[in-house]
């Protein structure tokens, strides 16, 4: 801990502690009231246009009346943590000292319950400020099994939810993510390395592996979030509480001959301990 009363100088200290002075006299400058607006508008765009990059994002926003530049996009993008969906040469921002790993599931058949999990975080804005949500997804059921809020991109709450999960649900055997620096660190891959869980990552082309997911977050954004207009993480943290349950339990999907989530995990997994 810097200490500026102390007679060894600023300057000195932050040498021994390996810091960079302009960081340490940073005063960090609170989100603008028009930069959380744009930063919502930015979000509902995406989900219905995930295929929009930044300069088509501005185009919309422009046709709402709003005068913003592209930069200014780009930068409100970053920090929400979204980009556009579609094939190109790199689908997320990596860390460059985190190891990678291989893509598993080329010409893979998931069909049971605890094959493959996936995770992924999406941007969540409030009345008041913003967070960011991580869920741990079952492939062949789309059931939710762990998830988290932070109001920080730092890998933690994505680990916590990893464990949890494993705890609740036992080990698949892959795990897919993209390649974000959340997934890469070491915090992360080691829980999935020490349960025996084969690391798999999306590469170029994979940006197909997402879709289940994304359309998770835009059942969530327009079935609670929006809806509800939360005013702070705690409301954020019991109304997804909730929403998740009517999710995994009530919400009929299509895709499944009208059964749920639920009905199909465990479905799955009674059918297996039945022919064993």
């Amino acid at each position: 801990m810097i200490d500026r009363t102390d007679e060894l100088p600023v300057k000195r200290q932050c040498a021994i502690l390996n810091l960079s002075r302009s960081g340490f006299y940073y005063t960090p400058v609170p989100i603008s009231a028009m930069d959380m607006e744009l930063m919502r508008q930015i979000d509902e765009i995406h989900l219905a246009y995930p295929f929009y990059g930044s300069r088509k994002i501005r185009d919309e926003l422009w046709a709402k009346g709003y005068d913003i530049g592209r930069d200014r996009v780009r930068r409100l993008m970053r920090r929400m943590g979204i980009e556009a969906l579609y094939v190109k040469p790199r689908l997320s921002l990596a860390h460059p000292g985190h190891l990678k790993y291989p893509y598993l599931l080329k010409g893979f058949e998931i069909s049971r319950e605890n094959h493959v999990w996936a995770a992924d975080i999406t941007y969540i804005p409030m009345a008041r400020g913003f967070c960011y949500l991580v869920a741990i997804m079952d492939w062949a059921s789309r059931m939710v099994l762990s998830w988290r809020l932070s109001n920080t991109l730092d890998g933690a709450f994505c680990t916590d939810a990893l464990e949890e999960a494993i705890a609740k649900y036992g080990c698949p055997d892959i795990f897919n993510t993209d390649q974000g620096s959340q997934f890469t660190a070491e915090a992360f891959t080691n829980t999935l390395r020490s349960n025996d869980i084969a690391i798999s990552m999306d590469g170029k082309g994979r940006w197909m592996d997402n879709v289940f997911i994304e359309r998770l977050w835009k059942s969530v954004k327009y079935e609670d979030i929006y809806l509800k207009a939360y005013s702070s993480m705690t409301e954020v943290k019991s109304g997804l509480a909730s929403y998740f349950k009517f999710y995994n339990e009530k919400r009929w999907h299509n895709n499944f001959d009208r059964k749920t989530p639920a009905m199909v995990y465990f479905g799955t997994q009674s059918q297996r301990q039945a022919a064993a």
